[in-house]
């Protein structure tokens, strides 16, 4: 059953400990913008920021593979503490192994957001795969989850309080610190 928005597969996500995330077109809204001397730009959602600051909270590490290389993407991996970054990925399967073997968790207890083909060989080994509401059609036909929101929009942060909800680590992660629920935050449960 293809699970969309605030309709997550709780069940495949409560062993999940570590979200693994592509960044152009998942992190950010797809958009390279260089200037004049070639140096490029990337605008990150905030929000998308503050979940991964929650999934880190609540123990699930956050990790980066990434097709093209960017200092932009170095720098905003430093300032949200994501320690596995892997750029230049062209075969993101392999990438994977070379997670597993940094990080120590292995894929059975990953879950991958994506946005385009190349991300499908390591969700493909993954028990959760999850995608922006404006990925590739061929993306959207796989995953088991895609989010009302778009890639750099706030699909970070919907997929992080799935994930923390079902780890039941909202109360103490989400709802005695900032005293919402997951009612007041959309979701349904």
């Amino acid at each position: 059953m293809k699970y969309r928005g605030y309709h997550f597969p709780f069940e495949a996500a409560r062993n999940i400990r570590m979200l693994v995330l592509d960044v152009d077109g998942v992190m950010t809204d797809g958009s390279i913008i260089m200037n004049g001397e070639g140096d490029e730009l990337k605008a990150f959602n905030v929000r998308d920021g503050h979940g991964i600051k929650l999934l880190q909270r609540a123990g699930i590490e956050v990790a980066i593979i990434t097709g093209r290389t960017s200092n932009v993407v170095e720098a905003r991996a430093r300032d949200l503490g994501i320690q596995y970054t892997i750029q230049g990925s062209l075969n993101k399967a392999e990438a994977l192994i070379e997670l597993e073997a940094q990080s120590g968790i292995p894929a059975n207890q990953c879950a991958m957001m994506g946005d385009d083909v190349l991300d499908l060989p390591p969700m493909y080994c993954m028990p959760l795969s999850l995608a922006p509401a404006d990925a590739h059609q061929a993306v959207l036909g796989y995953v088991d989850w895609v989010s009302d929101y778009c890639g750099g929009r706030g699909a970070i942060r919907q997929a992080a309080e799935g994930l923390i909800i079902a780890r039941k680590a909202w109360e103490s992660v989400i709802g005695t610190r900032y005293n919402v629920s997951p009612v007041q935050c959309g979701w349904d449960i």
